[in-house]
């Protein structure tokens, strides 16, 4: 249930999100498989992948993506959080310090560019 204070929903997220647009394959702990998406938002508690091959609920994930201001793919460890119709919600694990360096970047630029 989504909380509703004055006709408007409250975000419940700890961290503010920022769009992507970043091809990403992930693969589920256990299985050999890579699958395939599209990043959409990110913020350092996790990410929303569009895809058609969603992990299921509770499923631990790799996720492989190169994101802009990163010198390569990183590799983020997390696990699923939610599944809809064409994605998935995925809350990160624990990240290394690169890796919340660059998503932190993304997030400060989209928070300067958009004038919050």
């Amino acid at each position: 249930m989504v909380p509703i204070r004055g006709g408007h929903v409250i975000e419940q997220r700890r961290y503010a999100r920022a769009p992507i647009d970043s091809p990403v394959s992930f693969a589920i702990k256990g299985k050999g498989e890579k699958l395939s998406g599209l990043g959409k938002d990110i913020s350092v508690g996790g990410m929303f992948i569009e895809t058609q091959t969603p992990a299921g609920f509770g499923s631990d994930v790799t996720i492989d993506v190169t994101l802009p201001g990163a010198d390569g793919p990183l590799s983020l460890p997390g696990v699923v959080r939610w599944v809809r119709d064409g994605g998935m919600g995925v809350q990160f694990g624990l990240l290394g310090a690169l890796e919340t360096h660059v998503i932190t970047e993304i997030g400060r630029k989209h928070q300067e560019a958009s004038g919050r």
